[in-house]
């Protein structure tokens, strides 16, 4: 029997199996075959680094603001089973063309650098579908956009949705990120209507997969790949689905 489709994001790599936002936690995300990368990024003393939390107590050895130290201080810290804080540098020379990459942006001033690295990219002959960049933060869309006006990007929403998709939709969006805990078959339908994919975060188990999967989600965030992978077919990660 052919197995449904439903697009599994690896939520900081694979962060259930290893050290978030790590190049080990990428590397087993892309060993069990995900298409598909999620990692976050700062901009902290000139150089773009895979971090999700503002501070570094919960994911290393350190303490304080992340954006308080030199880029070499936080090189020295473990992020977890030895690992160090990568680069994006890192993540891309890893990923290469076996997955695309979603590329959270965090903290401030992080669009215009971020935008200038994939410029580079481009310009080195990488695919701009292999990309997908994604924020809670309108400006930080806005300003992507401005620089790359062909990126894909995605709406981050924090909590409830306030009524239908239009929003993201006015921002020229390709995809809606809504939380598992409060996204709804109306609103995956809205966003359906108006040319954009749903693709869910905070999905961490089983029934969790299935529920989105019936409520139409086109994809979804979690950090333990293998409860999407061993159920739904993945194929070639196409984000062509609608000409923008």
């Amino acid at each position: 029997m052919k197995k449904p489709s439903l697009l599994c994001i690896g939520h900081r790599g694979a962060m259930g199996y290893a050290p978030e936002n790590t190049l080990l936690s990428v590397q087993k995300a892309l060993s069990l075959g995900v298409l598909c990368v999620e990692v976050d990024v700062y901009y902290v003393d000139k150089h773009l680094v895979i971090f999700h939390d503002d501070r570094l107590e919960r994911t290393t050895d350190g303490e304080g603001d992340l954006t308080a130290y030199s880029f070499e201080y936080l090189r020295t810290l473990d992020a977890g089973e030895g690992q160090k804080i990568p680069t994006l540098d890192e993540i891309c020379a890893l990923i290469k063309s076996k997955a695309c990459l979603n590329i959270e942006l965090k903290g401030d001033k992080t669009a215009e650098p971020v935008a200038e690295y994939i410029l580079e990219r481009l310009d080195e002959g990488w695919d701009i579908e292999s990309f997908l960049i994604s924020s809670f933060h309108k400006d930080k869309l806005i300003t992507i956009k401005r620089l790359i006006p062909n990126i894909k990007i995605g709406v981050l929403i924090n909590g409830k949705p306030r009524g239908d998709s239009k929003f993201a939709e006015d921002l020229g969006a390709f995809s809606v990120h809504p939380s598992s805990g409060f996204v709804t078959k109306a609103f995956i339908d809205d966003a359906h209507n108006r040319c954009m994919r749903v693709f869910v975060y905070g999905v961490d188990d089983a029934a969790a997969v299935t529920k989105m999967y019936r409520l139409g989600a086109d994809g979804v965030f979690t950090g333990f790949p293998k409860i999407v992978l061993a159920h739904y077919a993945q194929g070639e990660v196409n984000t062509r689905w609608c000409d923008r």
